[in-house]
């Protein structure tokens, strides 16, 4: 069984990936940058970071390996375990390097430091998209100078006679064209106004009031947030042992609940689930140190 195969499927699918007794994988999204130096677009990705810290198993490694491999969880957390100690081992001789994930290392002062494999993208949503290379493009300024205009100065000339006349008569008709449709508007305008005054009476006379108004409604609408992050506190074959173990965790004051039947037909059976991810790891650490180990987060979106 090679481990960074499943952790590497994971990745993809899910924000953290817990190595138990090791380390935890984590994700971040980045958005689209450009190199300026290389002229070069990069789609946005997942930027994959190592927390040394995160040593507490999820359960969700030992989840996709059982369900994988169709074996038991207790053999997929065993399998998981003798990889932990080959890499231990490893990366005290040399870097250990992570399928296609990336390289971890030592320091100097023996920390683990890790370095990312950054031709591989781990963002489901930008899933065929390459890098795009651009030429460097330059632009070149151009000054144009303004065209003026010369303009000759024509030699004046007489005006005929019949010109002036025929000048005459035409601003004359024009006037008396303008005063006809100057005195045309006017009577349409008191027309119109007369009409508007008409129409207003009749609405005043039709308008009336209502002395019993309907109540008015007020509707509190609460949007629900969808919780999708669970710590599950065991799985039960029978019903019954799952609804009195969900009775027993709320008499210690847990939000406890029966999530469901999982495909191998067992009733699990919750602490308490969470909408916010890091509420759902901090929890479930405090649950595994006051109140059993056994718990492990249940991802499901």
């Amino acid at each position: 069984m090679i481990l960074a195969n499943y952790i590497n499927d994971l990745l993809y699918r899910y924000d953290c990936v817990i190595v138990p007794d090791f380390g935890g994988f984590v994700t971040n999204k980045k958005g689209a940058i450009l190199n300026e130096s290389t002229h070069t677009f990069y789609p946005p990705s997942k930027q994959i970071t190592f927390n040394s810290h995160l040593k507490v198993s999820d359960g969700l490694l030992a989840n996709y390996i059982a369900s994988s491999e169709n074996i038991s969880f207790e053999k997929a957390s065993t399998a998981i375990s003798l990889s932990v100690i080959k890499w231990q081992n490893e990366i005290q001789r040399k870097p250990l390097v992570i399928g296609n994930i990336g390289v971890l290392t030592l320091n100097e002062n023996r920390q683990i430091t890790f370095e990312p494999n950054h031709k591989v993208n781990y963002l489901s949503e930008s899933f065929g998209l390459a890098n795009v290379e651009s030429s460097l493009i330059t632009r070149k300024e151009t000054i144009v100078k303004p065209l003026i205009p010369v303009l000759e100065k024509e030699p004046k000339k007489g005006i005929p006679a019949f010109i002036k006349y025929a000048a005459t008569a035409a601003i004359l008709l024009t006037l008396g064209f303008a005063g006809n449709d100057a005195y045309q508007n006017n009577k349409q305008k008191t027309l119109l106004a007369n009409q508007e005054k008409a129409l207003e009476k009749k609405i005043q006379a039709a308008t009336f009031v209502i002395s019993n108004p309907l109540p008015t409604i007020e509707l509190n609408v609460t949007q629900k947030v969808a919780k999708s992050f669970h710590v599950v506190a065991g799985a039960f074959q029978f019903k019954e042992n799952a609804e009195k173990k969900v009775k027993q965790l709320k008499k210690m004051g847990y939000d406890a609940s029966i999530l469901g039947v999982n495909k191998w037909g067992l009733t699990e059976v919750t602490f308490a689930s969470y909408a916010d991810k890091n509420d759902a790891i901090n929890n479930l650490y405090r649950i595994q140190k006051t109140v059993s180990k056994d718990a492990w987060l249940l991802v499901k979106k």
